[in-house]
């Protein structure tokens, strides 16, 4: 069968199996916002903790933080996200629809089979793209010339209408971390170069929404600042972060010649940026930016001490030296990094006989459900059993009880939500004190003692 995986089959898979829908439904849904379901949600916690684990708790150079949505309005002015965070904009001048200006050029010139950088175009370059090559609107009207859009989300706090205070909800993650720099250094026995981590929500008034949940207005970031010394091999740094990047990935199941580091070129550099380097993953609409990598100087400490009047410096307990720390900033999107899990999981396989079935396989560790238990059939003898088993299992790993009684549409079921293992109990359980057990991938069986099962399956996973 055709191994491209297309992001139709996977919207289509995602809503009938349990992972995601898109919200608010019942009253017709809100573009490009999605909910977890039971499945979705249990898979994005196994993503986000093994990234916790990966790069917080098996490092001795990494504490963890979990900052506040809402924070001092400064903040943001400090960082310059209220006066430079911000998407090119054009208008449709009859229906006066939103489009990200970058966005209608590259699609053109996907079109036409052509490649334009965008991310050295300004607004003056964008609009006489456009206006050059008669560039239309979806619905075939002119577009507006290019403006700046602030991508930030407004909110206000008091109790008095007229004396509420304008803030916002965190445009990223990584300000809370340079915020609380001075905390983590007081309380915590951290030394130089050591790394500071987060995983929490942000939100971006997204002009162009779309792709599933590849972008939305609402999403979820895991990003790390690494606090380095001024001097330091900054480049062999990143280098070392680019290797542990891509094994996160290949630990999500992505097959290495579906990433790729794309480095930023002089003019799409971010004025903060000395070198950025964007993880990309092959979807079948492109290759897309799923993370990035950037090392920002000292430009958020010197920023946030200017605006705070607070020194935000480093003294070197041995040299008694004092600086400002520069920063390596590798920074992951975690439902994109969902989205990575469901491209590479996803299999059509053809088995024979004018037979198919869909398959997720996801590695074992990720899988929202590790081992299903079914009993052979609706005897209460078999049933007691394997509920018994079930209960013993479920408290080491996520298990899944079923007993509909066709045994091939309960396998079928749990292929497609990737079940590494499952496990039927039958007549010889009650005799011998064995059980068969499927693996998801080979669909091969084996016999094993019942008392083995949770060793077998946490030797596994």
């Amino acid at each position: 069968m055709d191994s491209t995986v297309t992001l139709e089959q996977i919207v289509a898979w995602a809503k009938r199996r349990g992972f995601i829908f898109q919200t608010s439904t019942i009253y017709g849904g809100l573009a490009n916002n999605y909910d977890y379901g039971p499945y979705g949600a249990t898979l994005k916690n196994n993503i986000r903790n093994h990234w916790w684990n990966t790069f917080v708790e098996k490092r001795n150079d990494v504490v963890g933080l979990d900052g506040a949505i809402i924070t001092h309005p400064t903040v943001w002015e400090a960082s310059g996200h209220t006066s430079s965070f911000s998407d090119p904009l054009v208008e449709d001048t009859v229906n006066h629809k939103r489009y990200r200006a970058d966005h209608v050029i590259e699609a053109w010139a996907n079109k036409k089979g052509e490649e334009v950088n965008t991310e050295a175009m300004d607004l003056n370059a964008m609009s006489k793209f456009i206006s050059d090559n008669k560039i239309l609107s979806e619905d075939g009207n002119a577009l507006s010339d290019a403006r700046e859009f602030n991508l930030l989300f407004e909110t206000h706090i008091g109790a008095v209408e007229a004396e509420k205070d304008t803030a916002y909800l965190r445009g990223e993650t990584a300000q809370s971390i340079f915020v609380n720099y001075k905390n983590i250094l007081d309380t915590m026995r951290v030394r130089i170069p050591f790394g500071i981590a987060q995983i929490g929500k942000a939100f971006r008034n997204e002009i162009t929404k779309g792709q599933f949940i590849f972008r939305t207005i609402e999403f979820e970031q895991m990003e790390i600042e690494y606090f380095i010394h001024p001097e330091a091999d900054w480049d062999s740094i990143m280098q070392q972060w680019l290797e542990d990047m891509k094994q996160f990935y290949l630990d999500l199941g992505a097959d290495s010649d579906n990433v790729r580091f794309r480095e930023h070129d002089k003019e799409e550099l971010s004025h903060y940026s000395k070198r950025t380097y964007d993880p990309e993953f092959k979807f079948d609409f492109g290759w897309k930016e799923i993370a990035g990598l950037a090392y920002r100087t000292d430009f958020d400490l010197s920023q946030h001490a200017k605006f705070s009047s607070k020194k935000l410096e480093y003294r070197d307990p041995q040299t008694n030296e004092v600086y400002v720390p520069h920063v390596v900033e590798p920074s992951f999107g975690l439902t994109r990094a969902v989205l990575v899990a469901l491209y590479s999981a996803y299999k059509e396989e053809d088995l024979g006989d004018g037979k198919s079935r869909v398959v997720m396989k996801f590695p074992a560790h990720i899988a929202p459900v590790k081992a299903a238990i079914f009993p052979l059939q609706k005897d209460d003898k078999l049933v007691a059993k394997a509920e018994e088993l079930f209960n013993e299992l479920n408290s080491e790993f996520q298990c899944e009880f079923d007993n509909a009684g066709n045994i091939g549409k309960m396998y079928r079921r749990q292929d497609e939500i990737g079940t590494p293992f499952c496990i039927t109990v039958d007549y010889d359980t009650l005799e011998k004190g064995t059980v068969t057990i499927r693996d998801r991938d080979t669909m091969e069986q084996e016999t094993i003692s019942i008392d083995e099962v949770k060793a077998y399956i946490l030797e596994k996973i």
